[in-house]
């Protein structure tokens, strides 16, 4: 699996030769933002949980967005529990560091967390640790086949203000 099952999911809309890899790697928020070039939280992290029953659901969040358990489980109706890494390759067919939501293995829930909304484009992983692509929103929410938008993060509320905050100063 991983960056070819990748390939072959945006082949059905010509972006295959979008997908970039790079020689470091991009496996956490900070390497993968240093490596593309933009600040961390345009890093669209994927977050594998347990579901109900066996199956396993994915978050996708800005980077500089965590999960807020109480939102989480007002959402979802049950606790946030991440999956081990090695549920995580079971369930996703990627590795940790490579985690998305294109070409998984098994046919999994998609949630689209709104700390990405205040971006145009965000920068997913590609099922290794050296890859991405940039998509907008709509195309996020397209290629994953996203079962909804959610509001189950904290933390980038807070890097939002200070955004505003240092652009009205300048």
């Amino acid at each position: 699996m991983s960056i070819e099952s990748v390939q072959a999911h945006f082949k059905q809309w010509n972006r295959e030769k979008d997908i970039m890899e790079f020689e470091t790697s991009s496996a956490t928020v900070n390497q993968a933002a240093e490596t593309i070039g933009v600040i961390p939280a345009r890093i669209a992290k994927t977050l594998s949980f347990k579901g109900e029953e066996d199956a396993a659901i994915l978050i996708v969040a800005a980077g500089d967005a965590k999960i807020d358990n109480k939102k989480f489980r007002q959402t979802f109706g049950y606790k946030a529990r991440m999956l081990s890494p090695d549920e995580v390759l079971e369930q996703t067919g990627h590795k940790i560091g490579g985690v998305c939501p294109f070409g998984l293995k098994n046919d999994l829930h998609v949630f689209l967390d709104i700390s990405m909304k205040r971006f145009e484009s965000v920068f997913p992983a590609c099922g290794n640790a050296n890859s991405a692509i940039e998509l907008t929103l709509d195309e996020l929410n397209t290629f994953s086949s996203a079962k909804d938008w959610v509001d189950v993060c904290k933390g980038w509320e807070e890097a939002k203000q200070e955004d505003t905050a240092l652009h009205t100063r300048i």
